[in-house]
């Protein structure tokens, strides 16, 4: 097989998805969301005042998660989704309003690739809620 006819390595989701710009963009609607809309007051309540800190680390979250720059793994090794939130009150409903929100946050913000980011969507979405505990 020559260079001509060799297939091109498949891109990441964080690549079909738009990169760092487009999971900033999902990580600040998602934010704004859980801060603005009374249907997320409970997920909003078991949060900090300040949500600096996590908007700052979310995006890399997702950057690695999707299969981009693992910065955020290297930085908290051992750690994922569970561990980090281990001390959270996730209930079956702020469970289903961060699933929301995040879902709604994608769907939202402009992407490279629509069709991979209702998939990441739906992944995060089961994700989250199986996290709920109670």
């Amino acid at each position: 097989m020559t260079a001509e006819t060799a297939e091109a390595p498949a891109t990441s989701p964080f690549e079909r998805v738009g990169g760092h710009v487009a999971m900033r963009r999902i990580t600040d609607r998602f934010y704004d969301l859980m801060d603005q809309d009374p249907a997320y007051a409970d997920l909003r309540a078991i949060h900090g005042a300040d949500l600096s800190d996590m908007r700052a680390q979310l995006p890399s979250f997702l950057a690695g998660w999707a299969g981009g720059p693992r910065d955020w793994f290297e930085a908290n090794p051992g750690k994922c989704m569970m561990s980090a939130h281990g001390g959270s009150p996730i209930t079956p409903e702020t469970a289903g309003q961060w699933a929301d929100a995040m879902t709604r946050a994608i769907a939202d913000v402009e992407v490279a690739d629509r069709e991979i980011a209702a998939a990441m969507a739906d992944v995060l979405s089961r994700m989250a809620r199986g996290m709920a505990r109670g």
